[in-house]
């Protein structure tokens, strides 16, 4: 039994120990929000938040969750309003495809919440997911968007 917290809620499930976070959040919990990307924690796209720290999910055994506070892209609307960065990603417009964007949306709210006026230093060294369409410009831009919001 693994018991962790998810989206404010505890959960205590029965799955294999070296299960991905990633899968166990998709295939067991059933928010799909947390997408698959490369599966080697490269390429950003499963990013969820763990005890507030960005962390690429498809790396992390379920097993080193226990106890902890996982955040997902679901999380962040509040009463049906979207938070600072999503808001700043749909008014800018940043996503092409979209298919990376839960992941940079997840770690662009745990770097303004580390640090809530960042340079773009601090965006380029905190914001290492690929976007394959390239809106790292806009990303950034949001980033200082939701930053001034």
């Amino acid at each position: 039994m693994v018991k962790f917290t998810i989206n404010g809620k505890f959960l205590s499930l029965n799955v294999d120990p070296d299960t991905p976070l990633l899968w166990v959040i998709r295939d067991h919990v059933g928010l799909t929000g947390t997408k698959y990307g490369c599966g080697v924690a490269q390429c950003g796209s499963c990013t969820v938040l763990l005890d507030g720290q960005a962390v690429r999910s498809c790396s992390v055994p379920v097993s080193a969750v226990q106890g902890k506070k996982i955040e997902t892209v679901e999380s962040l609307a509040k009463g049906g309003k979207l938070s600072k960065v999503q808001q700043a990603w749909v008014d800018h417009q940043a996503p092409q495809c979209g298919y990376c964007q839960t992941g940079m949306v997840m770690a662009a709210t745990a770097l303004l919440r580390q640090n809530p006026r960042p340079s773009d230093a601090d965006i380029d060294a905190a914001i290492t997911n690929i976007c394959r369409c390239g809106s790292f410009q806009e990303v950034r831009a949001d980033i200082h968007a939701a930053a001034k919001a």
